[in-house]
């Protein structure tokens, strides 16, 4: 099956002579929910904006939906919806103009019944009668989401969607991407919030000084870049580590009354089930054990530090 967006070998070198990409390659699925992690300066914005017509590129091929974004420019660009970072909203404006503003400069015709539904979507429809410049930052950023989803897009870029928005709206933005992509929609997002990528994403992919390192399901990542602990309050204290464990990944605490064990979370049963016969053998008793998984979070920061 044809990818929804297929880039291929893309690079971009701005005039001062700085590379943003450096030959970046990936195929994002129809209806999948791509989640593009990366520090600031990585190179996220610059490839956003380069798919969607904002910012051309060195070299390289994009294709959306099997239109060339230079050659076929129009017929991508109309089935590209962005919500970029920055506010950039017509202040003036009432809520329901401005949406159906967007909507017409894609040359669609007057749909008031999709731009309530939109609106209603967003929490937006109590505000449609309201000037843009009276509305929280929060809803200034739904505002944006709207005007993206005016002309009915079937590719929706969220650059940093939910930057300034409180918990509440964040979750209730996470429910309507969800629902676009149960309709069909492609959604590439980029965020900060790494339980973002980890609540809804399909895949990840992780961008470091322009070049895309890891591309990955998500859980597969965390299966295969994951650690486990296993954490032990012994019932009496040990001193220091028997010689018998010294080939574990076991650490004492100062206490002597925990044990922790770090183990690949691949490999966790014949890891643990051969340490919890060693502590048996050994007469060492416990009266407590937790584990813990890494998180996202923990991998992403691993790998852009690598």
């Amino acid at each position: 099956m044809q990818p929804d967006i297929s880039i291929k070998n893309l690079s971009k070198v701005y005039d001062d002579g700085f590379q943003a990409l450096k030959n970046v390659s990936l195929d994002i699925q129809k209806g999948e929910i791509f989640a593009l992690l990366g520090p600031n300066g990585a190179g996220k914005t610059t490839l956003i904006s380069i798919i969607c017509g904002l910012v051309n590129p060195t070299s390289g091929q994009v294709l959306a939906a099997g239109h060339d974004i230079i050659r076929d420019y129009r017929k991508a660009r109309a089935i590209i919806g962005l919500v970029p970072q920055e506010l950039n909203t017509d202040s003036f404006e009432k809520v329901w103009n401005t949406v159906s503003f967007s909507r017409g400069l894609f040359g669609k015709p007057p749909k008031p019944e999709h731009i309530e539904a939109i609106l209603r979507d967003l929490s937006l429809w109590d505000k449609r009668n309201n000037r843009v410049m009276s509305l929280s930052g929060g809803m200034k950023r739904r505002v944006m989401i709207a005007k993206a989803l005016s002309h009915e897009p079937d590719i929706l870029f969220l650059d940093e969607p939910t930057a300034g928005v409180d918990v509440e709206l964040r979750r209730d933005m996470w429910e309507m991407v969800r629902k676009l992509r149960d309709k069909g929609v492609t959604i590439i997002l980029t965020t900060h919030y790494i339980e973002e990528a980890e609540e809804m994403a399909d895949r990840i992919g992780v961008i470091r000084n322009g070049e895309l390192i890891l591309v990955e399901n998500k859980q597969s990542l965390m299966a295969k870049l994951g650690r486990k602990e296993l954490r032990l309050h012994l019932q009496h204290p040990l001193e220091t580590l028997p010689e018998a464990l010294s080939d574990q990944p076991l650490s004492l605490d100062e206490s002597g009354y925990e044990l922790l064990y770090t183990f690949d979370s691949q490999q966790e049963q014949a890891g643990v089930a051969r340490l919890l016969r060693q502590l048996a053998d050994l007469g060492i008793e416990f009266r407590d054990l937790q584990t813990r998984e890494s998180s996202l979070e923990e991998i992403f920061v691993g790998l852009v530090h690598e």
